[in-house]
């Protein structure tokens, strides 16, 4: 009898090996879905007329003084673009949500100490996904493979372009190229074109958060820069398909720039670094056109992408039909 039990369970122990694991997200999603995901993400595409421009820090030349406050921004050089289409928005949650289903992936694992505010960060759909540069540009990729189209992280010449309307002299990339606040005063000042903390406190505790000013809104709650894109004033900063050199702008090509060949700069023995744009603080106020830093492409599984967000690209002249 003895024998007979030490069969059956080394059958059972053997079964259950051989039985494949189960994926970590088992939702599905239906063919009619997945077509209106990527019907909306190609109506939510901006042509951006290429052309000629003048790429950093345009300060001394119109002011006599620089924007950004720190120095890699500058030299003043002259490029120029080829055209290419832009997404009005910063990748939301539910669009990167929708790639992990997908793909059968559940969102990164934190660490236990992070657990509470990450899943407080993915419960709004139409806020900004946090995510690093490898999942944003994961995610561009997908884009492209689903559509046909050549999506991709913008290069950095391509997101300054954009973000100044196509070249203009704009310090800040909003519709006025200013920031508009309502100034109530009490901690209570509300934003006209651009978010405040009291904004997103206001957001966060409509929506059950407790992340207060850390919440981000929705992409498309204030207006669009002059060109049509929202969003690239705050929000989070934007991951951009260029390594990072602090040199780059003297070398630069004249013509549609890829940023470095290959990896240049290590920051503080923490590995080779990708650029970011966008909330730079000009002045004291965040969002800058023209500020540029970095940040190490990989965030390790068990943290949070702190103000880590992307939008994609279609690197086409072509406009492109939906």
């Amino acid at each position: 009898m003895n024998k007979l039990l030490i069969i059956i369970i080394s059958i059972l122990l053997l079964t259950s090996c051989d039985k494949p694991e189960s994926p970590n997200n088992d939702k599905k999603i239906s063919q009619l879905e997945l077509n209106d995901f990527l019907k909306n993400i190609k109506a939510n595409l901006v042509y951006v007329e290429g052309g000629e421009f003048e790429m950093g820090d345009f300060g001394e030349k119109l002011y006599g003084a620089q924007i950004d406050p720190y120095p890699d921004s500058k030299p003043l050089h002259p490029l120029e673009l080829s055209s290419y289409s832009m997404s009005k928005f910063k990748i939301s949650n539910r669009e990167y949500h929708l790639f992990l289903d997908y793909h059968h992936r559940s969102v990164r694992d934190v660490r236990d100490s992070l657990k509470d505010k990450w899943a407080e960060y993915n419960r709004t759909p139409d806020t900004p996904a946090r995510i690093d540069w490898y999942e944003g540009a994961d995610y561009c990729a997908w884009l492209g493979k689903m559509t046909g189209l050549p999506f991709s992280l913008p290069t950095e010449a391509q997101w300054e372009y954009a973000a100044r309307s196509r070249g203009q002299f704009m310090i800040l990339p909003t519709n006025t190229g200013k920031v508009e606040i309502e100034f109530d005063g009490g901690g209570k000042d509300r934003g006209i074109n651009i978010s405040t903390n009291y904004d997103r406190k206001l957001f966060a505790r409509k929506n059950g958060t407790h992340l207060e000013e850390l919440s981000s809104v929705p992409g498309d709650n204030y207006p669009p820069n002059s060109i049509g894109i929202y969003d690239m004033a705050g929000n989070g900063f934007e991951w951009v398909n260029d390594w990072y050199d602090p040199d780059y702008y003297k070398k630069s090509p004249k013509k549609n720039p890829q940023g470095p060949k290959k990896p240049e700069f290590e920051y503080d023995g923490k590995g080779y670094q990708k650029v970011m744009r966008s909330i730079n603080s000009y002045n004291g106020i965040t969002g800058s056109t023209v500020g540029r830093t970095f940040r190490s492409p990989r965030v390790p599984e068990e943290s949070i992408p702190s103000s880590q967000t992307a939008r994609c690209v279609v690197n086409s002249s072509e406009h492109i039909n939906y």
